[in-house]
């Protein structure tokens, strides 16, 4: 059933000519009607089906400005790195009793990082973590001895930039009661990183169609200052 207060939201602005983001974000603030503080959200679609090129991107970046989510953070280390782990700011921290939790599927976190060393006996996991999206991966600076580091970048707004099977990746840039210039920011340092990650040998355009809403709101076509 569709609430009266989504009745009253603009309709079929799919049909819209396209913007940039600096002129759609008043109207996507507007939309935000909902009590809470929603979700600015992107998402493009990607050129993806080519011949002999394989597209997938898989990411992370560091937002310029953080979205000030708190995210339960866990570490799987050999115990004499638990006191670092400890210092860290983690919210969950072992070593082989981590690895028999999350083998029984207890698992209390959301995004876990593992020192080079677990790695070897953190795989067996992977059926678990897998298809969670939680397994430790160096490309995603999960996998590392850099403990504090690692912790901090996740809970200071580290996003994943990952498409799908179809194509699409879809991630949040910040929170309506930011100010469009921070939104603005994250908005271009997350295209600046998929243009970093081009395949090379693609032929066109790597982003075919982008969008903007809110998480309770209405989609809006962007028009990009630049062909990627």
């Amino acid at each position: 059933m569709i609430s009266k207060r989504y009745k009253a939201l603009p309709q079929e602005t799919k049909s819209l000519k396209h913007d940039v983001i600096k002129n759609l974000l008043k109207d996507v603030k507007r939309n935000c009607t909902t009590k809470f503080d929603e979700s600015i959200d992107v998402n493009f679609q990607l050129n993806i089906k080519q011949k002999k090129i394989e597209v997938n991107l898989r990411t992370v970046l560091n937002l310029p400005v953080g979205k000030n989510k708190k995210i339960k953070v866990a570490v799987i280390c050999e115990d004499e790195k638990l006191n670092e782990a400890k210092k860290s700011g983690a919210d969950v921290i072992g070593s082989d009793d981590l690895i028999n939790n999350i083998s029984a599927e207890k698992i209390n976190f959301e995004k876990l990082i593992s020192t080079p060393k677990m790695m070897l006996k953190l795989g067996k996991l992977g059926k678990i973590l897998g298809p969670k999206g939680m397994m430790p991966n160096p490309k995603l600076g999960t996998v590392t001895n850099e403990i504090v580091k690692a912790v901090k970048d996740i809970k200071s707004g580290q996003v994943e930039i990952k498409n799908d099977k179809d194509g699409n990746i879809a991630l949040s840039i910040g929170k309506k009661s930011f100010s469009d210039e921070n939104i603005i920011k994250n908005f271009n340092a997350v295209i600046d990183t998929i243009a970093k990650d081009k395949p090379v040998g693609l032929k066109g355009n790597l982003i075919k169609n982008a969008f903007i809403t809110s998480t309770m709101g209405v989609s809006y076509k962007l028009k990009l200052d630049k062909n990627i």
